[in-house]
């Protein structure tokens, strides 16, 4: 790993363990600590998510024009000031506006960072580095959650300013580091190439694209059937229909979390020389028999312990499958990408992702407290719609970009053919 990726992975490690700190409680704070209200809180998190909505569609093309690092130091700077600022506010226009702040930083970041990882890596090599960007974000937000926990005391609103103000400086050192790098310049493309025009096309070339359309609508898939439910649908459910102690929810989220740390490169090295598409369709059905096992906790037939232990069971499974998705779904966007276009395709998929995770909860959220029967059903069958996503989109890859390991084969039998031509001619 070269000097600019250590530097890459090491300011994204602690971004999420700033992220970590505090996302947890952001609820608690605004609505018992400033006391603010339910209501407050609920428009907070709205904001939170809605400022991300807005600011991503602007974000690809600003970094395919002016690089990712002065977004990823803009993105930064944002996010500290609003950290701050939320740390500090005590009323409801105050603590909105700096969500949005908080929201957009955050959000704007993400693309910029997978983008230099790409400058930073070429097809084969990129497997191995968004893994390792998501065991340390995993891990970074692990550790902030645990330390945060210890910090906090709802009677004492100085904590929380703390945590916050945590929060900002791991975002300003984020921005220090990134200042730091030198990434390889992307190749200038030759006018009146297809690459110039598809990076002046922007979204109407990214739609015209078969296989990143269909990537986009198995990501929307993937994002609403996990990470939308954690702390929303799945959580009221396992309350509601399981009769989950709140207490247990926690030893859930730590299960999910060790399985991404410790499975992590273990199942690196079985899927880095597979086909995407197939690794992407199995975690279709190790998450439909995670769902399975939820529904098996809400039954109400075996005792409370075998309840607690399937649902546990769920989180962990969940765990598995997002080891299996972090070498596969984003590096799959950085070689479907035009060179002049990776910002536009890596802030795409961020949309996606982040309107699924807005509509997850609002969805999940009401059918996991109350319709507990239908809710389970419907979140099997959007995991086996994976499967089926995951196979169709493989017909639409070519070889090297379903299955990148065939370049690394492909360019040792190149670099040994002169060898072995000499030897025939011996």
């Amino acid at each position: 790993m070269g000097a600019a990726m250590r530097r890459i992975q090491a300011g994204s490690a602690l971004s999420a363990f700033g992220l970590g700190f505090t996302v947890p409680y952001l609820y608690v704070y605004v609505a018992q600590v400033r006391d603010l209200g339910a209501t407050t809180a609920g428009a907070v998190l709205a904001v939170f998510a809605m400022a991300a909505l807005v600011a991503l569609p602007f974000t690809g093309r600003i970094i395919d024009r002016r690089g990712p690092l002065p977004v990823l130091v803009g993105g930064a700077l944002l996010a500290s000031a609003g950290a701050v600022f939320i740390g500090l506010a005590a009323h409801v226009s105050t603590v909105v506006l700096s969500a949005a702040l908080l929201g957009a930083g955050t959000a704007v970041m993400q693309p910029a960072l997978a983008t230099m990882l790409v400058r930073c890596t070429d097809a084969a090599g990129r497997t191995r580095a968004f893994a390792m960007q998501f065991f340390l974000q995993n891990l970074g937000l692990g550790l902030g959650g645990l330390i945060g926990g210890q910090i906090v005391d709802k009677s004492r609103p100085e904590t929380f300013t703390l945590l916050f103000g945590i929060e900002a400086v791991m975002f300003l050192v984020l921005a220090g580091i990134a200042l730091t790098v030198r990434l390889p310049r992307p190749a200038v493309p030759l006018p009146g190439s297809a690459a110039q025009q598809g990076a002046k096309g922007g979204m109407r070339v990214l739609l015209g694209h078969k296989a990143m359309v269909q990537l986009c609508v198995l990501g929307f898939v993937l994002f609403f059937a996990c990470y939308g439910q954690f702390e929303s649908g799945l959580a009221a459910y396992g309350t509601e229909a399981a009769g989950i102690e709140p207490s247990t929810l926690g030893t859930a989220l730590a299960a999910n979390t060790a399985v991404i740390v410790l499975a992590q490169f273990v199942v690196l090295k079985f899927v880095e020389r597979r086909k995407r598409s197939r690794m992407i369709a199995a975690v279709g059905l190790i998450w439909a028999v995670a769902w399975v096992l939820a529904g098996y906790a809400g039954l109400g037939s075996g005792s409370q312990a075998m309840a607690t232990a399937a649902f546990i069971s769920t989180y962990a499974l969940f765990g598995l499958g997002e080891a299996m998705l972090a070498p596969t779904v984003a590096p799959m966007v950085a070689d479907l990408a035009p060179e002049s276009m990776v910002g536009q395709y890596n802030s795409a998929f961020a949309l996606v992702k982040q309107l699924a995770l807005a509509l997850g909860p609002a969805i999940g959220g009401p059918m996991g407290a109350s319709l507990h029967g239908p809710y389970i059903v419907t979140f099997v069958l959007f995991s086996l719609g994976i499967t089926v996503l995951a196979i169709r989109l493989g017909r639409q890859l070519t070889p090297v970009q379903n299955q990148p390991y065939l370049a690394v084969t492909s360019r040792v039998v190149a670099q040994h053919k002169p060898a072995e031509q000499v030897e025939a001619a011996a």
